[in-house]
């Protein structure tokens, strides 16, 4: 009787290690097809062109993660807020950028930490210097957030002042909806993004772009 009991134990033993095992095979299955899909989402290739200045490719590569963030987070194309922030900033070499952080010239209102600069607006035809109130940031990435916000947001008397830039999905009718929305004075504002976003090639991060089959934001922007 005492042999017969042992066998049977074993036999259940042996059954409650195979769904061990089973469970383990499917946990792990699942944990690679979840980490390939983050992977997809949330990562994303250096900028490596060759033909392009070191320090220009720091200053893009300095920017992704914020850029790629925002893009997930607020549906700002990567390559808007690339291309505005290099167009602004000269490359990050501006005093505004790089003493007090803000790369797109966004103005200060209330309490927020400011500082007044020079800068020039186009007015009835013509550039004319003018002294503005601009923001101070802690750091770029700040900077490329509070950007984001803005288009979000809106102004405090225009809520969808930039719906025609966030409704966008592709960087041709975002560059577009900067200039129809009012955000830069410049009558040439929409052109000089666009030729730097494809100068640089910085469509390749914006988020209908794929690398097998589909299309790209460089075929379905133009």
């Amino acid at each position: 009787m005492s042999k017969r009991r042992y066998r049977k134990r074993r036999k259940k033993k042996t059954s409650n290690f195979g769904c061990l095992i089973f469970i383990l095979i499917v946990g792990v299955l699942l944990f690679a097809g979840g980490m390939k899909i983050f992977d997809r989402i949330y990562t994303y290739d250096s900028y490596t062109q060759q033909n392009v200045l070191k320090r220009h490719r720091k200053f893009i590569n300095a920017l992704l993660p914020a850029a790629n963030d925002v893009q997930r987070r607020y549906n700002i194309l990567v390559s808007i807020s690339l291309a505005q922030a290099i167009l602004e900033s000269d490359w990050g070499t501006s005093q505004l950028s790089s003493q007090y952080n803000n790369l797109y010239g966004v103005k200060a209102s209330g309490n927020q930490p400011s500082v007044n600069l020079s800068t020039q607006e186009f007015v009835n035809g013509q550039f004319i210097t003018i002294t503005g109130r601009f923001r101070v940031y802690n750091s770029w990435s700040e900077s490329v957030e509070s950007h984001a916000l803005l288009l979000v947001n809106g102004t405090d008397w225009n809520p969808n002042q930039y719906k025609d830039v966030i409704d966008s999905d592709n960087y041709v009718a975002a560059a577009k909806g900067l200039q129809v929305d009012g955000y830069a004075t410049d009558p040439t504002y929409r052109n000089k993004i666009i030729e730097i976003i494809r100068k640089y090639k910085l469509y390749q991060y914006d988020k209908q772009t794929t690398t097998t089959g589909g299309t790209s934001n460089e075929t379905t922007g133009r």
